[in-house]
């Protein structure tokens, strides 16, 4: 049976907000990173919690999932995303790609059975993705 990592992270929120609009970046809350990792890559889940930092205005909006993505260390196709620095694969190289309309049913398997539904929803995107065993 292969070892999967579960790690879960949360990434800051911010307020980049600037006069220039070349530098203006906006504003963005606190992000819920989930990512199960194995032998042959990692899939990950993003949430977007909306939590802000104190100074910007109270926001009354639910969690809004954002997508479902791989990320592999071969590339597979020409359309994926290259890497230099995937915080998925321990700062390697990754080739990455996924769905926004995934997230939705991993958001839908974390409602309804809690971290252990999303970990097998995670579970059945890499088994698709990468196959239940490891590439020797």
């Amino acid at each position: 049976m292969t070892d999967f990592e579960r790690i879960i992270r949360f990434r800051p929120a911010y307020d980049k907000r600037h006069p220039d609009p070349a530098k203006n970046y906006g504003v963005h809350g606190v992000d819920l990173v989930c990512t199960l990792k194995g032998p042959n890559g990692a899939i990950s889940f993003v949430l977007f919690t909306h939590w802000m930092l104190p100074n910007v205005s109270p926001t009354n909006i639910q969690p809004t999932p954002s997508g479902v993505d791989y990320h592999s260390p071969v590339r597979t196709n020409e359309y994926e995303h290259k890497n230099e620095n995937c915080e998925h694969l321990d700062g390697q190289i990754c080739y990455s790609d996924g769905s926004a309309l995934a997230a939705d049913d991993a958001f839908r398997a974390l409602i309804e059975g809690g971290s252990e539904g999303l970990w097998e929803y995670l579970q059945g995107w890499y088994d698709g993705r990468f196959g239940p065993e490891p590439t020797p």
